[in-house]
């Protein structure tokens, strides 16, 4: 049985690529998309993923309200994107008190230049948050 991953960004191109690189993975599958907070609390409640990839930055509700309505309803694991800036610290220590069980940067490069790594850490903590089904903890890649 695969882990089911909602991804969560007002980026129809970042969406793509995460998804890409999700659908790469036999363990894991997308159940789902949404395009702000407002939709990824309604798709969480309506798809019922194991974990959830979550951009801070969105129009209509951003992520850290979405992570907050989301975990109230129902414990489960999101990974935030973040930017590794001064403001996007701040932005994913909030979102790890909101209730994220971890943060990955949004600028791949930041990870690594290799984008088959990048695949293979992505998709390592996805599976990993996934697997405990609402498990809690903040690491950080």
């Amino acid at each position: 049985m695969s882990i089911r991953v909602l991804v969560v960004d007002d980026s129809g191109f970042f969406r793509r690529r995460i998804r890409a690189m999700i659908d790469a993975d036999p363990r894991l599958e997308v159940c789902g998309e949404a395009a702000d907070g407002r939709e990824a609390v309604e798709a969480a409640e309506r798809l019922r993923p194991d974990v959830i990839t979550m951009d801070i930055e969105m129009p209509v509700m951003d992520g850290i309200s979405a992570v907050r309505q989301i975990v109230r309803k129902r414990p489960i694991s999101v990974l935030m994107f973040s930017s590794l800036t001064h403001e996007g610290a701040r932005a994913t220590i909030d979102a790890l008190e909101a209730g994220a069980a971890d943060f990955i940067p949004k600028r791949f490069a930041d990870i690594s230049g290799d984008m088959e790594q990048v695949k293979r850490q992505l998709c390592e903590r996805l599976v990993e948050l996934g697997g405990g089904r609402g498990g809690r903890g903040a690491r950080g890649l």
